[in-house]
């Protein structure tokens, strides 16, 4: 038999702090990581789920644009159809997968849609001006909002996985793209504070076509068709849910469509039937019958004269 020899003292306290920096090493017991680790994964999968549904609301609010009347502007049209299945799409990719690269691919979408918004107000996009409304400011809302989830996402420090091999192995341009960008939420805040600011400054100074006073209405030939116009050439449109004695289009729709205003007289080439309604906020309209008039479009070609009045 043989007898251990005691260790002194200053042994035994580096073999313990050599097994506890082990155990550290290795995670054992390390309760408050695990739960940080928890939290931070908890908090990714709620910008996941908020930055896809975001991006679906868009989806969908340019769709409903889309199909009541954006579809037949030139060169828009098709972009709102690419805008919703940019939107669905990467909402889809976001959500399934999780990755940073699809959220970050998310926010600089909307933020990219944003910007397109900005610019129709501010100066018109191929031909067509933006005018206030209020679908329009919710969408730039929301779209603020998507980039913002979506860019804490893409930013924040990626959900920890357990290694297969030693952690000296993992490169260190890796690491420090899992460990995210310091000071992501403080930047994406700030982008976002700004967005708010411009979308607030543009549709402040944004406004719709004014009513158009009647005149002398008359008629023009458009590609071979007698259209009405009003006393500046404007191409008239009726509107399918007016009555005789009663004008639908209010609101938005009388931005994108303003009114022939006031009491009308018949110039060169009518022949049908004039009169006055009136509005529901109190004006008079220029309602006429007998009169062809070209296929419905909310913006023509600008070849031919702009259609802002409606009758």
């Amino acid at each position: 038999m043989t007898r251990s020899t005691p260790q002194p003292a200053a042994a035994r306290r580096a073999q313990a702090a050599t097994a506890h920096g082990r155990k550290a090493a290795t995670g054992e017991g390390d309760d408050g990581g695990h739960r940080r680790q928890a939290g931070l994964n908890w908090q990714r999968l709620g910008l996941r789920v908020a930055g896809a549904g975001l991006l679906a609301v868009t989806g969908a609010t340019h769709l409903d644009l889309y199909l009541t009347g954006y579809r037949s502007i030139p060169v828009i049209g098709p972009l709102f159809l690419l805008q919703v299945i940019a939107a669905f799409g990467l909402a889809a990719a976001v959500l399934v997968t999780g990755s940073r690269l699809a959220a970050a691919a998310g926010a600089g979408f909307a933020l990219s849609t944003l910007g397109g918004y900005l610019l129709s107000v501010w100066i018109g996009l191929f031909g067509f001006k933006e005018i206030r409304t209020t679908a329009g400011i919710a969408a730039g809302v929301i779209e603020i909002a998507a980039f913002a989830a979506l860019a804490v996402l893409a930013l924040s420090p990626a959900a920890q996985r357990q290694p297969a091999g030693p952690v000296a192995s993992r490169g260190a341009m890796l690491a420090r793209l899992q460990a995210g960008v310091p000071g992501a939420r403080a930047a994406a805040a700030a982008v976002s504070v700004a967005a708010l600011v411009l979308l607030g400054v543009a549709v402040a100074g944004a406004g719709g076509p004014a009513a158009s006073p009647a005149g002398a209405l008359r008629t023009a030939q458009i590609g071979g068709v007698t259209v009405l116009t009003d006393a500046q050439g404007f191409t008239l449109y009726s509107f399918a849910p007016d009555t005789p004695s009663r004008s639908n289009c209010n609101g938005t729709c009388a931005g994108y469509w303003p009114p022939v205003t006031g009491t009308p007289a018949a110039g060169p080439g009518v022949t049908g039937k004039l009169g006055t309604i009136k509005r529901s906020d109190g004006a008079t309209q220029a309602p006429t019958t007998g009169i062809p008039c070209t296929p419905t479009s909310l913006i023509p070609p600008p070849a031919r004269p702009t259609a802002i009045t409606s009758t």
